[in-house]
């Protein structure tokens, strides 16, 4: 039998209706499949969710969008099981091998733990669990071996398109990756299954079989996808269009300028992006908890991000009221892209300062990274010795010859000399000297 569903209580939150607690929880959000069935459920409990992460390449910035979401369920009293699906992790196309596969599952568990700290926010409401800790269980196997015999290739390519890795020759645990995700819904008990709007596919597969099973249909709750620092999608494999939580705030600096971030360009700018997905939803959290004065982006609390212009591009400083009022700002040009990026960068090292403190202050966070991301050992190939093919002897000009001829004559000039200095020093002159000391040994 697969995990039921637990009830989850906060105290913060009783004094919040079934409707307020439903608009925290879809604010912000791209898209909501099957939000009356959440709302029915709210009615009578509060809602369980679970929030999936493969432990692959070092977790980036970008973990903030999907973390400062969960912020809001916690807000409205969700339980949030986090998946640190390790066995996932492995299938995507082998992207971690299984030695550190669960260094990096406990590296992501602390980081986590770690940023929502930083927010102030508990991790009563907030559950990790390793896939490997019930996705080996026969039952669970039993399950997907059912999902493999009533879902079509196709199907299983489709679902996993925009998430696993694309190969021209894919493999079969690519395939299993969408199954896996779809049964996780079932074997964690929960209500809704949160994710970026690229999981759309696998979020539909999962609609459509989970009931195939008999097992009852789940809602899902998808965020936008935030750009990276150079325009494309943000990802651990590209260090340039990432900043990782453990960057110094001079990387950060860097990073941040040379990002994309074209003059009056909203659509696609990975720094207006981070500000609207991250920063302002933090600092509107933060203003909840009465910290809105610790926002170092906000000069005050009636705005939401404050831009400090530089004495090069005019500078007066600008503050907005909403993202909307920020992204309109920039693309009538009314901000230069370097004011806006030194306000980026301000605002990002405010946010990763409380984690990196947390990290040089604790031997198992380092430690555990040590372990998840160890130097990586380039393979030096050896060098191949040069062989030596003397001139085939039919090649050779009369000069060549005569050369060689006198060099081997050399060599057995000097052979000889060094015999005979052996024999002097043993006290054998000749061959006849030679018979006569062994007949003397031998009497």
């Amino acid at each position: 039998m697969s995990a039921s569903t637990t009830e989850g209580t906060s105290a913060p939150t009783r004094s919040l209706s079934a409707s307020q607690k439903y608009e925290i929880i879809t604010q912000n959000l791209a898209e909501v499949l099957g939000g009356d069935a959440m709302k029915a459920t709210l009615e009578e409990r509060d809602l369980v969710a679970y929030w999936g992460t493969a432990p692959t390449g070092r977790p980036h910035l970008g973990y903030f969008v999907p973390l400062a979401k969960l912020a809001d369920f916690i807000t409205a009293g969700v339980e949030v099981k986090i998946l640190l699906a390790d066995v996932h992790a492995f299938l995507d196309n082998l992207k971690a091998p299984l030695e550190l596969v669960q260094a990096r599952a406990e590296y992501y568990r602390l980081l986590i733990s770690s940023v929502f700290r930083s927010l102030h926010l508990s991790l009563d409401q907030v559950k990790f669990v390793v896939g490997s800790s019930y996705q080996y269980s026969a039952e669970y196997n039993l399950d997907k071996y059912k999902l493999t015999s009533i879902t079509s290739e196709h199907d299983a390519r489709k679902a996993g398109a925009e998430v696993v890795k694309q190969v021209s020759s894919p493999l079969l645990s690519g395939l299993l990756y969408p199954l896996l995700q779809a049964l996780d819904e079932e074997y964690l008990g929960v209500d809704f299954q949160f994710g970026g709007v690229d999981q759309r596919k696998i979020f539909t597969y999962a609609e459509l079989y989970l009931p195939k099973l008999g097992y009852k249909k789940r809602s899902h709750l998808m965020n936008s996808m935030v750009p990276g620092l150079s325009g494309g999608k943000m990802s651990s494999s590209d260090p340039n269009s990432k900043i990782d939580f453990l960057d110094t705030p001079a990387q950060v600096k860097t990073k941040i300028q040379k990002a994309h971030c074209a003059p009056g360009e909203v659509e696609g700018n990975g720094v207006l992006a981070f500000i609207r997905n991250v920063v302002i939803p933090i600092g509107k959290l933060m203003s909840g908890q009465g910290r809105a004065s610790e926002r170092a982006w906000a000069d005050s609390d009636d705005v939401v991000f404050t831009i400090k212009g530089d004495p090069k591009h005019g500078g007066q400083a600008r503050r907005f009221a909403s993202a909307d009022d920020l992204e309109e700002a920039y693309a009538a040009n009314e901000i230069h892209p370097g004011d806006l990026k030194i306000a980026a960068v301000q605002a990002i090292n405010a946010l990763l300062k409380p984690i990196q403190d947390d990290f040089s202050g604790s031997e198992a966070f380092k430690t555990a990274e040590a372990k998840a991301y160890p130097p990586e050992v380039k393979a030096t190939k050896p060098k191949k010795e040069k062989k030596f093919t003397p001139k085939p002897e039919h090649l050779k000009t009369p000069e060549e010859k005569a050369r060689d001829a006198a060099a081997a004559a050399a060599a057995a000039a000097a052979a000889g000399g060094a015999e005979a200095e052996t024999g002097k020093a043993s006290g054998v002159e000749s061959t006849g000297d030679l018979k006569q000391a062994l007949d003397a040994v031998a009497n």
